[in-house]
């Protein structure tokens, strides 16, 4: 069969220094992952084992939850997830892309108005995309820019954003969202992904920790960061709950996930809550990263996601592969993913990183 028309699309990623290419690991010191906590590579593998070993727990659920793959498990799992949150119902899904997905394009209709975070992550603006509600965006993290386009919504109205941002590693004045949303009667929809396990007393999200559980419409909790497993969870009322279930084809569609898969969640949500001195340490990390001096722009994060922006794909794959070879995982982030002119280093911390280890980063990035 004839495939040459791809080639085309795949020349222009080469001619741009973009080409997308999948990388093993190899052994080297890990600040590229999303595993924060280090519960993937130190603290879950153990329990989850013996878990997953339990000869209840099957590693096939045999078809959607509406059909031969619903269990016990899964749903007694949905209700300790949505006590931790403080929500009154929850829904769990195969991965946070599905659930942003078919949240966003099965609850807003037409005539309805979404307005999101113009950085918001592409599973929600896939999401978006495929809604028959109009939808716009406000410039990222801008009170003014979101008020401006609550002013002229019509219909049921959401507002989308991240809690955490996946690229930028900042946070989202939710405190100051949530009251807009108020004053407007918009639905506020928080993606939660990249402060699950790390943000709050016990890493139950930064929603929790302002104390805005009850403001919120929809939150999605995701699994495969931090908390170490796979998976992902919508929280809010038992009448969205139905409503998912009855109307989210990501969710109707999808092979249910197996019980062994739910079981090493239930191992992580036992786990990271008590994690009080991983969290400790990587705010000390943090805080040390942020203070170091830099030749190039870094952006303001006190999450575990840092940010070096180098512009051009050319230069900051070159200073990627500096650090590569001094077996430092760094990875770059290159237009198109990021906007031009904002290519970037997107330098993950972990709990088990050590003081020398970021200390090492800075010298090569500061030389």
């Amino acid at each position: 069969m004839n495939d040459n028309f791809l080639q085309k699309r795949l020349n222009e990623r080469q001619e741009q220094n973009a080409f997308r290419r999948l990388l093993l690991p190899g052994g080297k010191t890990d600040f590229c992952s999303n595993d924060y906590l280090g519960i993937v590579h130190n603290l879950l593998i153990e329990k989850q084992l013996n878990a997953v070993a339990h000869p209840a727990y099957r590693h096939g659920s045999t078809g959607s939850r509406l059909l031969a793959g619903n269990y016990a498990l899964v749903e007694e799992t949905e209700k300790m997830l949505a006590a931790f949150h403080e929500a009154e119902a929850g829904l769990i899904f195969n991965s946070g892309y599905d659930a942003n997905l078919g949240l966003l394009s099965c609850v807003p209709q037409r005539g309805d108005t979404i307005i999101y975070d113009y950085l918001s992550h592409a599973s929600l603006r896939d999401g978006i995309r495929l809604s028959f509600a109009q939808s716009f965006s406000f410039k990222h993290n801008d009170l003014a820019d979101l008020e401006k386009r609550l002013q002229t919504a019509t219909g049921t109205i959401f507002v989308v954003t991240e809690s955490v941002f996946s690229m930028d590693g900042d946070t989202a004045p939710l405190t100051a969202i949530s009251d807009l949303c108020g004053q407007y009667g918009a639905h506020l929809i928080v993606d939660e992904a990249h402060a699950t396990g790390v943000v709050g007393e016990k890493g139950e999200g930064l929603v929790q920790q302002l104390n805005l559980q009850t403001a919120c419409f929809a939150r999605v909790h995701t699994f495969g960061k931090a908390v170490g497993c796979h998976g992902a969870i919508v929280l809010g009322s038992a009448q969205l709950r139905n409503y998912l279930i009855n109307f989210c084809r990501s969710f109707i569609y999808s092979t249910s996930l197996p019980e062994a898969s739910v079981a090493a969640i239930r191992c992580a949500y036992e786990l990271f809550p008590h994690m009080n001195e991983e969290r400790a340490h990587l705010q000390q990390l943090i805080g040390t990263f942020q203070q170091a001096a830099m030749p190039w722009e870094k952006l303001v994060s006190n999450t575990p996601i840092q940010i070096i922006i180098i512009p051009g794909n050319d230069a900051v794959k070159k200073v990627a592969a500096a650090l590569q070879l001094a077996s430092l995982d760094v990875r770059p982030i290159l237009y198109p993913t990021v906007p031009s002119g904002k290519e970037r280093l997107r330098i993950v911390l972990h709990a088990f990183n050590t003081m020398q280890q970021v200390e090492e980063v800075i010298k090569l990035l500061s030389s």
